[in-house]
């Protein structure tokens, strides 16, 4: 049978990629950048997308009021910068995107336009942003503010910062370098403009002093959970990542809303790719699942509930985590994660420990088995949503990278599923070849 066709990403980040472990496998030399041009080779090679960074700006301590368990574990910190990796990566290969995230809370926007536009030039057109308007307390006390505004108010001001930026990449037209030897003209003055943008976040004269970058702009990319998330992700991006969307119905209404609110916005749904960011857990062919050991089950709880302590700015140490999940809890961050988390423990009586343990992710989907298991999961869950991809969850599954690339991707591949070759150049290009 004719499979639904889909694209594939891979979500990672600038940091220990693979903790706890003997510190010899694939993933331990990070700081240089060498595991993660080794990784951006070994996903061009099975055709993947894009490799997606995402990034934050704290050590977290929200868990116990404490900065241990984070570093212990390496969840939030220690973490660098992805932005200067991505040309270094793009040094490596020739098709593969490469997306790194940064905030429209934090950054001026004439510097991060600046920024992307060099970058996506480093790249020759392979660049992406995922746009996030930040979560944590603590982010905003490194930058000297006091607390974060409430999540409205935050998605207001990246509307406007997105117009901004994108009014500053357009400040230089198609066409404005000419190199013309004959008349001594290297840029053509009428192809450059001001921008004298004013608006109530921010203002600026413009233009960039850079040239138009391979794509004009990076490929903009966004989570966005929330109604008013949901709403910026339909109006500004082309890449929308789908999180906590509890199995197959909640994927496939999930995407259709997105496509919905784009078209009545005035968008083609088809250049909107709604990725579901999932892990995958590959068996031995024998299919027995390889028991974790007490102490990786621990690592594994720790990372979660720091993780998620910062991101919802909860102590989730004052709760017992046996319980069902409280109802009385209270977000200061993602408010949207923290009702999924509320519904699980109403509806289906899980306590902090079901969620916050190793398990299906944020997607919902239990996508584990022998390699041709997991590729027909895949397959079978796109086919009912309809597409447009997963974002496959790099950090802690290093170790089965080979059986990733080596065993599910080819079956996908046999199947028509996922690409054999790229056809575009630029990452817009790829993601748009289907």
């Amino acid at each position: 049978m004719a499979r639904t066709k889909f694209h594939l990403g891979y979500f990672t980040k600038f940091g220990a990629t693979s903790w706890p472990g003997d510190g010899q496998e694939f993933g331990s030399r990070w700081t240089d950048g060498s595991y993660h041009k080794d990784l951006a080779k070994m996903l061009e090679a099975a055709k993947f997308d894009f490799v997606f960074f995402e990034d934050s700006l704290i050590v977290g301590d929200r868990y116990a009021n404490s900065m241990e368990l984070d570093l212990k574990n390496a969840t939030l910190s220690p973490k660098l910068d992805p932005m200067p990796l991505l040309p270094l990566m793009a040094q490596e290969t020739s098709h593969i995107g490469l997306v790194a995230t940064a905030s429209t809370t934090f950054y001026p926007p004439y510097l991060l336009a600046r920024l992307l536009s060099t970058i996506d030039s480093l790249t020759n057109g392979r660049a992406g942003w995922n746009m996030v308007t930040s979560s944590e307390r603590n982010a905003a006390m490194n930058f000297g503010m006091d607390k974060l505004l409430p999540p409205n108010e935050r998605y207001d001001i990246a509307d406007e910062f997105v117009e901004l930026v994108k009014k500053l990449w357009d400040s230089w037209e198609e066409g404005a370098l000419v190199a013309d030897t004959e008349t001594g003209v290297y840029v053509d003055h009428t192809k450059v403009h001001t921008v004298n943008f004013e608006g109530k976040h921010f203002r600026s004269r413009g233009p960039l002093n850079t040239l138009r970058s391979p794509q004009g702009y990076p490929v903009l990319a966004q989570a966005g959970a929330s109604e008013r998330g949901r709403q910026f992700s339909s109006k500004n991006a082309e890449v929308v990542l789908g999180m906590m969307t509890g199995g197959v119905p909640g994927m496939k209404a999930y995407r259709q809303d997105i496509r919905d609110r784009a078209e009545a916005q005035g968008r083609n749904p088809d250049d909107i790719k709604v990725f579901f960011l999932t892990p995958v857990e590959i068996f031995p062919e024998d299919g027995e699942r390889p028991e974790m050991t007490e102490a990786e089950k621990q690592a594994s709880f720790e990372h979660n509930i720091v993780m998620a302590s910062s991101s919802l700015d909860v102590d989730f140490s004052l709760y017992d985590v046996d319980a069902p999940v409280p109802q009385d809890i209270v977000a200061g961050g993602h408010t949207s994660a923290l009702e999924f988390m509320k519904k699980a423990g109403r509806e289906e009586g899980k306590s902090l420990r079901d969620l916050f343990s190793a398990g299906k992710g944020a997607s919902g989907m239990d996508f584990s088995g022998t390699v041709e298991q997991v590729a027909e999961k895949m397959m079978a869950v796109m086919d009912e949503v309809g597409g447009d991809g997963f974002l496959i969850e790099g950090s802690g599954y290093n170790r089965q990278l080979p059986d990733l690339v080596n065993g599910v991707i080819p079956a996908l591949q046999k199947a028509g599923a996922v690409r054999t070759e790229y056809r575009g150049t630029t990452l817009r290009d790829i993601l748009r070849e289907f």
